[in-house]
């Protein structure tokens, strides 16, 4: 529906659009070099560390430590407006779950409906909003093993989100799988961002990912 994500995309236009996204004061594209590694003091800002194809390995800046990564995509519509993000982090052995995703989606999301995921077009699942700051509305992913070796051989992720102002119509995305590997293999488990930037933090204690409720996300038996 591109009208509908169209709309989505100006949406975060307006003003919640993420900071990669953000113009200067004329309306400009950020200048070359605006995504260079921040310098020693700026502890927190986020740079992108290297790219694998359709994914990015972003940063954030620790002077106490190494700086923690995560990978990330921002997902686009048809006709190339940003309308949602993904990031994703593997997580040490021995959890329920194998890697944690985060998406956020703009505020004019419809939260009961929910995220709707498949790979590849198979088996889809659902998965809540956590909560909504100015930034959008957060879903909390927990992908195990068998879902993580399934993201890396397939071609992309269909997701599914349905407008406030529609309610009766879908916003079909498409997340690219195209460098998942190479990417998700390039993060040490654990090393991701262990907490949302300050602005972004939600009032109530966010909780952990959560593995799917049904047999899986596009898996066969």
């Amino acid at each position: 529906m591109p009208d509908l994500t169209r709309a989505l995309a100006v949406a975060l236009a307006a003003g919640l659009a993420f900071p990669a996204l953000a113009q200067d004061d004329n309306g400009d594209e950020p200048e070359a070099g605006a995504l260079e590694a921040p310098g020693e003091d700026d502890d927190g800002a986020d740079y992108i560390d290297e790219e694998f194809d359709d994914w990015q390995r972003r940063c954030f800046r620790a002077s106490d430590q190494q700086d923690p990564c995560e990978m990330y995509q921002l997902i686009e519509d048809e006709e190339g407006f940003p309308v949602a993000e993904i990031s994703l982090v593997p997580l040490p052995p021995g959890q329920q779950v194998a890697a944690g995703a985060t998406i956020v989606t703009p505020l004019e999301t419809l939260l009961p409906e929910q995220i709707t995921l498949s790979i590849d077009g198979g088996e889809s699942q659902r998965y809540p909003f956590t909560w909504c700051s100015a930034a959008g509305c957060v879903s909390r992913v927990g992908f195990t093993e068998e879902e993580v070796e399934a993201l890396k051989a397939g071609v992309e992720v269909n997701m599914r989100i349905v407008p406030a102002a529609a309610p009766d119509q879908d916003v079909d995305l498409a997340i690219s799988l195209i460098g998942f590997t190479a990417a998700f293999n390039s993060l040490e488990p654990g090393e991701g961002p262990q907490e949302m930037p300050a602005e972004e933090m939600p009032e109530q204690e966010a909780p952990e990912p959560e593995a799917p409720e049904q047999d899986g996300l596009g898996l066969q038996d």
